[in-house]
């Protein structure tokens, strides 16, 4: 457990790494084909236990496999959490933003992305990216978003 992580509402994104193609099941969303190099996954955590709870669930291997991501987190690592405190739920604006981050691409279509209408949810990138540019761009485009944290995983 990241203990500086509270039961807050929030925002969070999961930098993770993969170091081996390899392909994965992801239950009927299909099998999807994992490179090597980093995964930005953007969610809300709006339910009990909010941020730390939701990022507690993703920080170890599900007990059930029952959100895309739980599938991909068995064959990646987890580096990083951005993380921000609010009722407003951020993930759209934010996976519009990573999607123009230098390098990104989308993997999986609709991954995570289910019930709403962005592209994806999810997003590669060949190299590691930058959570600073990240940060400037969501502050720049929405002045009244507070202000994103940055944890180890």
């Amino acid at each position: 457990m990241t203990p500086s992580l509270e039961t807050q509402p929030g925002t969070y994104a999961l930098l993770l790494s993969s170091s081996a193609n390899c392909l994965v099941q992801i239950g009927r969303f299909g099998q999807c084909y994992v490179l090597p190099g980093f995964y930005v996954y953007i969610g809300s955590a709006c339910g009990p236990g909010g941020v730390r709870g939701r990022v507690a669930h993703h920080q170890k291997p599900a007990a059930r496999l029952h959100w895309h991501i739980d599938y991909l987190r068995t064959v990646t690592r987890l580096e990083e959490i951005w993380y921000v405190y609010d009722a407003v739920r951020w993930e759209h604006v934010w996976a519009d933003i990573v999607q123009h981050l230098r390098g990104a691409s989308i993997p999986f279509r609709r991954f995570g992305a289910s019930d709403c209408t962005c592209a994806s949810h999810l997003y590669f990138f060949p190299r590691h990216p930058s959570w600073y540019a990240f940060r400037c761009r969501v502050q720049h485009a929405y002045h009244d978003h507070p202000l994103i944290c940055r944890a180890r995983g």
